[in-house]
């Protein structure tokens, strides 16, 4: 008998998908597979049934399966998963997408609450700007861009950089002069543990041949709207205007897309395998951001590892 998989893996999100219907999607592929999966064969119990012999009547003990748990009686063991979502990606953006099977959402909520940042590759195209920021919005404007350089572009991102570093501070909450400052940058930890406006900690250009860019950005409590409207501010900054492309997550705190299992791969094994892959740095991560609270989350991530195994 099939046991349900439970724990925290990474899926691919494909550009135009929206991220509810690839959940259900998984969902359904699970629930198939472990209702496919031989099942237990029904309890039997004992009857006493009239002898066949032609002999002197009487009864005779029989052993006969209990109907009622048969499957084709029963109908399917599994009905619905609990599947939960990590951050979402909106309809155009693609990328890394992390979900939670069974107790794995409890996972969910502490990796939520670690704030952990996230990495976005970004295409833009100077010359055009457009009512949504991206390239398939109501087009509202053109502008020229032959004046722009590599070097212009790289000293508008130090500048974007720098604002939010300092925005970064000032919402960490953490005083710089202190000893816990010290070992917070030490250890990279120095993030905001509550609610903020997005923030941009890294940002740096890939790729630039006129009209079309790429930048590879490191945030927290983005939204894939918001680095749009960062490109159409980059236009603007530039005396031009430019629309976003193609967002793209390459990272989700821990997950990569190494880790991102494409559409054919969503089945019940490779789900397993990803599960178990992940599990060490979830915890590593877990310990490293948490570990000044009390040992609760470990010990619930101890019991997820324990479980999977088993299973």
């Amino acid at each position: 008998m099939a046991a349900v998989p439970s724990g925290l893996f990474a899926v691919y999100k494909a550009p135009g998908v929206a991220w509810n219907r690839v959940r259900d999607a998984v969902e359904t592929r699970l629930l198939r597979e472990l209702n496919a999966a031989p099942a237990r064969p029904p309890r039997s119990r004992i009857r006493f049934l009239p002898a066949a012999s032609a002999g002197p009547p009487g009864l005779v003990a029989v052993r006969v399966p209990v109907l009622a748990e048969h499957r084709l009686v029963r109908g399917p063991r599994f009905t619905q998963l609990k599947i939960g979502a990590g951050h979402r990606l909106d309809v155009k953006a693609s990328g890394v997408f992390v979900l939670g099977v069974g107790h794995g959402n409890k996972l969910l909520s502490q990796l939520y609450n670690c704030h952990l940042s996230k990495v976005y590759t970004v295409r833009g195209q100077f010359g055009k700007a457009t009512e949504d920021f991206s390239d398939t919005g109501k087009l509202i404007e053109k502008t020229t861009f032959d004046h722009i350089t590599r070097e212009k572009l790289e000293r508008i991102l130090a500048v974007i950089q720098g604002t939010n570093h300092k925005a970064l501070l000032m919402h960490s909450h953490i005083d710089m002069k202190t000893q816990e400052a010290y070992e917070l940058a030490v250890k990279g930890l120095i993030r905001p543990m509550g609610k903020s406006p997005p923030i941009i900690t890294a940002v740096r250009c890939l790729q630039f041949a006129l009209p079309e860019f790429q930048l590879e950005i490191h945030c927290l409590h983005e939204t894939q709207q918001y680095l749009r409207k960062v490109i159409h501010e980059i236009g603007l900054e530039l005396k031009s205007s430019a629309v976003c492309t193609q967002v793209r997550r390459t990272r989700d705190g821990v997950f990569t897309l190494d880790d991102a299992l494409l559409r054919t791969q969503w089945n019940l094994q490779s789900i397993r395998n990803a599960i178990l892959d992940c599990q060490l740095r979830v915890r590593t991560e877990l310990e490293k951001t948490m570990g000044h609270w009390d040992g609760s989350v470990l010990r619930e991530v101890d019991a997820e590892t324990a479980h999977t195994a088993d299973s």
